[in-house]
C-alpha cells in the first residue's frame, strides 16, 4: 500500500514529495491520538512535529466532541445570516489575548491571517512594511513578501513593494526605518528561523519605537501563541500589547484549519466601517469555530500554559543531557516552553539525526529558514510514558549518529 501512495503522490501531488519519501522509505501515517502518530506498518511515533498544531494533542476528547456536535448541526453557514458559533469563538479568543485586543477576523491559515494584517495596515495608512531577516510569515504573495528568504521569494518576484527587512534583535536598524507610515511585523521567537530567542526587553523596545513614531505593530504569534512558549503569548514575556496579534497552528485543536487576526478597536475601525472590505467564504465557519472555542476551553481548564512551562523545562534538560554522544556535532540547544531547537554544526548532521530519530519512533521538524536546526513542538498533554519514550529516542538516536560521525573524524561543512 505504501508504494502505491508514493506513486500517487508523484503523479498528482508532486514528483519531489513522492520521490523523496520513497527514497527515504518514510512510513505512512494513518492516525493520531494524543502525542502519538500511528503508521500503516503498526508503529506509534512520539509526535514533536506537526509545525506546532498539536499543542493539546491529536483528537482531544473535548475538542473532538465539540466538532462532532457542530458537524451534525451545521458545518458551514450561508454567510448571509449571523452564526452563533463565530460569536462565541471570538469571545473565547478575545478573553485570553492581551488587554485591548478585542476585534477578531477568522481565516483558514496563518498566511491568510498575515494577509489580513497587511490589509489592516494599509487601510490604516501604513503602506510600508518592515519584517525581520530569517523571519517566516507564510508563502502567499503578501506573506511571502515579509518572509525574508530568497529561496522562497525569487521564483515569484515581483512581490509587494515597499517592504524592508532588518536584523532580528537590532533596534538601531529598526529605528532607521520606522515612522508613522510603517507597519512592523515581528515574531516573539523566530521559529522557522531556528528557534531564535531575542534578548529580554527587545519586544518592549520595538513596541515603544512604534508608539513613539506612530507605526503599527503586528506580532506574528501563529507558532508561539496559545501557550507554546509557557506563557499565553510571546507578547506576555515582555508585557507587550501589539495593535494586531496573529494566531494559528494550535488554535485548531489539531482538528480543522483555522487562524485569526485579533486587533484593537482602533486598528479594526476600517473593517468596522465596511465589513465587506475583506471577506472569505470559509471564514468563521461553524465547524472551525466549535474547535476554537473548545481549544481555548481545554488550554484554560487543563492549565496547559503552566504545563508547557514545566514540561518544556524538563524536556529541555533531558534532551540536552541525551545529546552528549554527539556534543561535537551540536552547536547549541535553545528553547522556550515547548518550542525547542537543536542546532547542528551542519545541515547534513541535522538531516541524519532527523532520520535517526524517526528510526527510534520520534518525529521532529527541520527549520525552513535554518536547515541545521531541528525543531520540537510536542503537545502539552504528553503523558509521562510518552515523555520517557521521547527522551529514550533521543538517547538512542544520539548513539547511532555518533557511531557514524565520531569525534575523531572531520566534519562536513553546512
Amino acid at each position: 500500500m505504501t508504494s502505491s501512495v508514493f506513486d500517487l503522490y508523484r503523479r498528482h501531488l508532486g514528483e519531489g514529495l513522492g520521490r523523496v519519501a520513497a527514497m527515504l522509505d518514510t512510513p505512512l501515517e494513518v492516525g493520531a491520538t494524543g502525542a502519538l502518530v500511528h503508521t500503516a506498518d503498526g508503529r506509534h511515533l512520539v509526535n514533536c512535529a506537526g509545525y506546532g498544531v498539536f499543542f493539546v494533542g491529536a483528537g482531544h476528547p473535548t475538542v473532538l466532541d465539540a466538532v462532532r456536535d457542530q458537524l451534525e448541526q451545521q458545518a458551514l453557514s450561508t454567510r448571509v445570516l449571523l452564526n452563533e458559533p463565530a460569536a462565541r469563538a471570538a469571545e473565547a479568543l478575545a478573553s485570553v489575548t492581551p488587554e485591548g485586543l478585542v476585534k477578531v477576523h477568522f481565516s483558514n491559515s496563518g498566511a491568510e491571517a498575515v494577509e489580513t494584517a497587511i490589509k489592516i495596515a494599509r487601510a490604516n495608512g501604513r503602506h510600508r512594511l518592515v519584517s525581520m531577516h530569517s523571519g517566516y510569515h507564510g508563502k502567499t504573495v503578501g506573506a511571502l513578501s515579509l518572509t525574508a528568504r530568497s529561496l522562497y521569494q525569487d521564483p515569484f518576484r515581483p512581490l509587494l513593494p515597499e517592504v524592508t527587512h532588518v536584523s532580528f534583535g537590532d533596534l538601531d536598524e529598526l529605528a532607521a526605518v520606522v515612522d508613522r507610515d510603517v507597519c512592523v511585523v515581528v515574531e516573539p521567537v523566530q521559529s522557522e528561523g531556528g528557534v531564535i530567542i531575542p534578548e529580554s526587553g527587545y519586544l518592549k523596545a520595538v513596541e515603544a519605537l512604534c508608539r513613539e513614531r506612530g507605526g503599527l505593530l503586528v506580532l506574528d504569534e501563529v507558532m508561539t501563541g496559545l501557550g507554546r512558549l509557557g506563557t499565553w503569548w510571546g507578547a506576555d514575556r515582555d508585557g507587550v500589547r501589539p495593535d494586531v496579534l496573529l494566531v494559528g497552528k494550535a488554535l485548531s485543536g489539531g482538528l480543522v484549519p483555522v487562524a485569526a487576526t485579533v486587533t484593537t478597536e482602533e486598528a479594526f475601525a476600517p473593517f468596522d466601517k465596511d465589513p465587506y472590505l475583506h471577506t472569505s467564504t470559509f471564514s468563521a465557519n461553524p465547524l472551525a469555530m466549535a474547535a476554537v472555542r473548545a481549544t481555548v476551553e481545554v488550554i484554560n481548564g487543563e492549565r496547559l500554559v503552566d504545563r508547557a512551562a514545566t514540561l518544556g523545562a524538563r524536556l529541555f534538560a533531558a534532551i540536552t543531557d541525551r545529546l552528549w554522544p554527539i556534543g561535537h556535532l551540536v552547536a547549541d540547544v535553545r528553547g522556550a516552553g515547548l518550542l525547542i531547537g537543536v542546532e547542528f554544526r551542519s545541515g547534513l548532521h541535522a538531516a541524519e539525526f532527523l532520520m535517526d530519530l524517526l528510526d527510534n519512533d520520534v518525529l521532529v521538524n527541520h527549520s525552513m529558514n535554518a536547515h541545521p536546526v531541528l525543531r520540537l513542538t510536542p503537545p502539552a498533554t504528553m503523558t509521562p510514558q510518552e515523555e520517557a519514550r521521547l527522551v529514550a529516542g533521543f538517547e538512542r538516536a544520539s548513539v547511532a549518529l555518533a557511531a557514524r560521525f565520531p569525534a575523531s573524524e572531520s566534519e562536513p561543512s553546512a
